[in-house]
């Protein structure tokens, strides 16, 4: 018999994440997370679950009945959105502009649609004009897609503009907001969002591994008229409504995450007892603390400040200076996370994260008496 290996408990430091995800988790949604287990049918929890769609709505401002939390990351609300709503021979014009853009024109592909590529440059944000122009230029396409809040620059973009385009050239909006949600202002149902995304760790605080979605009435008429299968079985949302929908029972789809929405539940409460508006206001407010004190340092922000995120500061690694060596300093000395540059900034930015409860001036404290210290050294 093979003997059982021997380990201890694994007790992680406290860290303070200003990274681009996840964030600093609130207090009381870890201790929601530690309550007791209850079976996912368990009507209590289903009456949880009402809750938790209300709490989604208003954070979402809308009010879409399709609206819940996908059992896995933000990627696979991405991929729940796009193997709903396509099928083969639909044509998609992708808003291009940073990673996020990229990997819904892969999820275009693999749905067997044809992806139209508008890029722009990275840590600028996507032009209306320039889409209203390939819109013109391409009557074929069925839907338009694009990322509000691009996490690997920092930039945001226009979702309202964009998405009343879409509805004037007869299209559907795909929409990230993986990181918009709870940080900026947002408001599916005025601005016309046909489908959206988001994710559990960034500006809502709470533990990752889940992701809200939102679809529009026009946006369920079209998975409604579907002529083939959604290609998986698990992110059919014809299939996971009968779990999520309003009635007292629920037929059985999967074994939901039950501590996991206990820790969303809670995230949302606190988000609706701040107010969304507040909330906003206070990631902005932070924002400029934050800017203030990085200018200082003599250091300059990737994005211009008219389309900049508040809760997603890219800046320009200063020369000379050893990206992985100082951000290795911040997490062993000062058990601080920023994040690195991804892609096209892949070793000329960091990211710094000021989401949901991590967007306090405590934290901003920190991190520049940190970086401080590490440049003087």
């Amino acid at each position: 018999m093979i003997p059982a290996p021997e380990f201890a408990s694994f007790t992680p430091p406290r860290r303070i994440l200003m990274g681009p995800g996840p964030s600093d988790v609130y207090p009381e949604v870890l201790a929601a997370q530690a309550r007791p287990t209850v079976g996912h049918l368990d009507p209590l929890f289903i009456g949880m679950m009402d809750e938790l769609r209300s709490l989604l709505q208003y954070a979402f401002q809308t009010e879409n009945p399709m609206t819940l939390a996908v059992s896995a990351p933000g990627s696979a609300g991405m991929e729940t959105c796009f193997v709903n709503l396509l099928e083969p021979g639909d044509t998609v014009l992708v808003c291009r502009n940073g990673v996020f853009g990229e990997r819904m024109r892969q999820n275009v592909e693999r749905c067997g649609a044809t992806a139209i590529v508008l890029d722009f440059p990275w840590g600028e944000p996507v032009d209306p004009a320039q889409v209203e122009a390939a819109l013109q230029q391409h009557p074929q396409v069925h839907f338009l897609a694009f990322v509000h809040a691009e996490t690997s620059t920092g930039a945001l973009s226009d979702a309202q503009a964009l998405c009343a385009l879409a509805q004037q050239y007869d299209c559907l909006s795909i929409v990230d907001a993986v990181t918009s949600l709870g940080g900026v202002e947002l408001r599916v149902d005025a601005w016309g969002i046909d489908a959206i995304y988001s994710g559990s760790q960034k500006c809502l605080s709470c533990v990752p591994g889940l992701s809200p979605v939102s679809f529009s009435p026009r946006a369920v008429a079209r998975m409604q008229s579907r002529t083939r299968p959604v290609q998986s079985w698990f992110l059919d949302q014809s299939l996971v409504m009968g779990y999520w929908s309003g009635s007292a029972k629920r037929s059985y789809h999967h074994t939901a995450p039950v501590n996991a929405l206990y820790a969303l539940h809670e995230s949302l409460r606190l988000l609706a007892s701040e107010g969304l508006e507040q909330a906003w206001q206070r990631h902005a407010a932070m924002h400029q603390e934050l800017k203030a004190g990085l200018e200082a340092l003599g250091l300059s922000f990737v994005v211009k400040e008219a389309h900049r995120l508040p809760q997603l500061n890219s800046i320009w690694i200063p020369a000379g200076v050893d990206d992985a060596a100082v951000r290795s300093r911040l997490l062993q000395d000062y058990n601080l996370e920023i994040g690195a540059g991804l892609g096209d900034l892949a070793g000329k930015a960091w990211r710094i994260g000021l989401m949901g409860y991590g967007a306090r001036r405590e934290n901003i404290a920190l991190c520049l008496k940190a970086l401080s210290d590490v440049f003087r050294t």
